[in-house]
């Protein structure tokens, strides 16, 4: 597959301007959507009748779940960062030690930030808001910090790793929404521009180190200190109490859907174990192998958009 992205960010009488091109070899839908095989009617039965027999259903999504929104993720064959570029993800000791890591990090995530805060749910938010509205979904946990959950009226939700739409300060724990700091940057970037190539899963893009430098990034309006986004960074750790309100959730349910999640990070995969522990039902809907394909009682590998619409909830 090829693709190609830039991206324009520059001031002009005081108001700030977006161009954003978008090549693909095969068109711009499902641009970060890996390739999947032909789908299984038998399989889609089977999904059917394991939703027909949950009565507290437990969701955990993760970044399969928002390709088809635009958002890519980080490691689907072919289509996600790690197999389109050698970027890594921000750790979370960096930020907190290193100034300059901090502004490019917001410089970054400044030129992303209008086209990440405009993307909007797709079917497969839709439809597990759905199941929540009939009362079949109990509990919703997603891995993702990009709202679409949110967007599409999800409320009985955990946010497990945080969400971009928010910003802390480190010293102080202020907190404000994230569109009110992007007032704040183009306040004080007025005659700042940059050309970017490539998107990032949480919404930042590639710039060079000649870009970034002279970007000016506001401290904490309240104290003066760093401000982060509200969001769990690599390296980091999931809130405790978070985690313990997951789990007893978990330990309610009759059973677990995954859906859009190699489980790969820990965070996430230890609710399959205490689900595994509970001796719950799993299924997975997931483009590709997961660390937990063998504690599943079905696997699917279909784009969560396309197949959970088909799933009656009643």
């Amino acid at each position: 597959m090829r693709m190609s992205f830039g991206l324009t960010f520059r001031a002009a009488k005081g108001h700030w301007m977006v161009n954003i091109s978008r090549q693909c070899s095969h068109g711009s839908i499902g641009l970060f959507v890996p390739p999947s095989p032909p789908r299984d009617p038998e399989k889609v039965k089977e999904l059917q009748r394991f939703i027909t027999l949950s009565k507290r259903l437990l969701v955990m999504t993760g970044a399969g779940i928002s390709t088809e929104s635009g958002i890519p993720d980080y490691r689907s064959e072919k289509v996600g960062l790690y197999a389109r570029t050698d970027q890594k993800p921000i750790q979370h000791g960096d930020f907190l030690r290193s100034a300059p890591i901090r502004q490019r990090y917001w410089a970054r995530n400044f030129v992303g930030w209008p086209r990440f805060s405009s993307l909007q749910p797709n079917p497969a938010h839709w439809a597990l808001s759905n199941w929540e509205r009939l009362g079949k979904l109990y509990w919703l946990v997603t891995q993702n910090v990009d709202a679409l959950h949110t967007k599409a009226g999800s409320q009985r939700l955990t946010e497990l790793h945080g969400c971009m739409h928010r910003v802390l300060c480190l010293d102080c724990g202020e907190q404000i929404p994230r569109a009110v700091l992007q007032e704040r940057f183009e306040a004080l970037n007025r005659t700042w521009s940059a050309e970017a190539h490539g998107l990032a899963p949480d919404g930042d893009v590639f710039l060079t180190e000649e870009q970034v430098q002279s970007f000016q990034v506001p401290s904490c309006a309240r104290c003066g200190g760093p401000l982060k986004p509200d969001v769990v960074f690599f390296g980091d750790t999931v809130n405790p109490d978070k985690v313990d309100f997951v789990r007893r959730r978990v330990k309610e349910a009759d059973s677990l859907l995954v859906v859009g999640s190699s489980l790969q990070v820990y965070s996430g995969y230890r609710f399959i174990l205490t689900a595994r522990e509970k001796q719950l039902p799993i299924a997975i809907l997931n483009i590709g192998p997961t660390r937990s394909d063998d504690l599943a009682c079905l696997k699917l590998d279909s784009p969560c958009g396309e197949l959970l619409p088909l799933i009656d909830p009643r």
